[in-house]
């Protein structure tokens, strides 16, 4: 279960917690990332939207605000995903990003993404099919690698920047992940992405998107898996608890990326069932269970395995992982 890290020499695998803006207000996550932290989660991996992906999740805080508050009041790093180009002008992300890393040297990583129109196209502007999309996030990376060394930087493309400079550096600048959802955005994040991000899915279409991102170009770099998981003492608990909070989560990435509204999440999910849920989320009352599925995904040279409760039960997902999976990971590790 040993994993590479960003050098390429051996280390033991990391399990991060997933905090979820989506689902819960930002007060409660700051509340549950210090839990985190102290029952043994090892990183903390922050969504970052606008609009949840139902009413039912209902929250939508906004995440760079509270790294700051929840990176003062723990240890740990931590990352998140953000898609520049439209929400976000590049220039803002490098200047948030910098800012991060200047007061918590060594902490913080960038995940950015083509986005999703739920929350990027509330800005009113065209929506891009994915292929433009993907060319103004490339342009929007260069922007803001350029600008967290430091450079003075006039770009006319798919963004404009005229005469920005960060005044305001960290010692080192913060890794940018690329976020993949497939293995032909994962090939084609490889050659200029520090690492890769990516939900998990069976094993083999894993290990499909893996080895698309290392022939791609990202042979020795690190990567990051989310695993959705739906812990709860009581099975069924565990069961509806995941129909109730991600049923509009189960669709293919191709879907979900030009649904604009939370209400047609809503309409698009209606006939999905609670046993539907089985085949998207790890569904258990067995801290086995989870202990087996990390070891499968942790085979596959993973760095970071991200956990994400799916249902709301946190304070119990967090407690019992803490007490009888992060070790038994650990174990198996080592």
């Amino acid at each position: 279960m040993n994993a590479r890290c960003a050098t390429g020499t051996k280390s033991m695998i990391r399990i991060a917690y997933q905090a979820s803006h989506e689902q819960f207000p930002p007060s409660q996550l700051l509340k549950f990332v210090a839990m985190a932290e102290r029952e043994g989660f090892d990183a903390i991996h922050s969504s970052d939207h606008f609009h949840p992906w139902s009413e039912r999740q209902g929250h939508g805080g906004f995440s760079f605000a509270w790294l700051g508050a929840a990176m003062q009041q723990t240890s740990l790093p931590f990352s998140v995903v953000c898609a520049p180009g439209q929400r976000y002008h590049p220039a803002v992300v490098a200047q948030a990003a910098a800012t991060l890393s200047e007061m918590f040297p060594g902490r913080f990583h960038l995940n950015l993404a083509s986005g999703e129109a739920i929350n990027e196209s509330i800005t009113g502007e065209q929506w891009p099919p994915k292929d433009e999309r993907n060319a103004r996030l490339l342009e929007c990376v260069n922007v803001i690698r350029r600008l967290l060394v430091g450079e003075t930087l006039t770009h006319r493309g798919r963004v404009t920047v005229k005469h920005a400079r960060l005044y305001t550096l960290p010692a080192a600048p913060p890794l940018l992940f690329g976020a993949a959802m497939s293995k032909d955005t994962a090939a084609w994040m490889g050659a200029w992405a520090d690492g890769l991000v990516t939900v998990c899915q069976t094993p083999e279409k894993l290990k499909e998107i893996m080895d698309a991102f290392r022939h791609g170009g990202g042979e020795s770099k690190p990567v990051h898996v989310k695993l959705d998981v739906s812990y709860a003492p009581d099975e069924r608990e565990a069961l509806m608890g995941a129909h109730d909070q991600w049923r509009t989560n189960v669709f293919s990435s191709l879907i979900m990326a030009d649904i604009a509204q939370v209400a047609q999440f809503e309409e698009l999910a209606k006939n999905i069932t609670p046993e539907t849920m089985r085949q998207h989320v790890i569904v258990s009352s067995e801290p086995q269970v989870y202990v087996e599925r990390i070891g499968e995904i942790a085979a596959l040279g993973v760095d970071t395995i991200i956990l994400h409760n799916v249902n709301r039960s946190h304070e119990t997902f967090i407690e019992t992982f803490g007490k009888f999976v992060l070790p038994r990971v650990r174990q198996l590790s080592s």
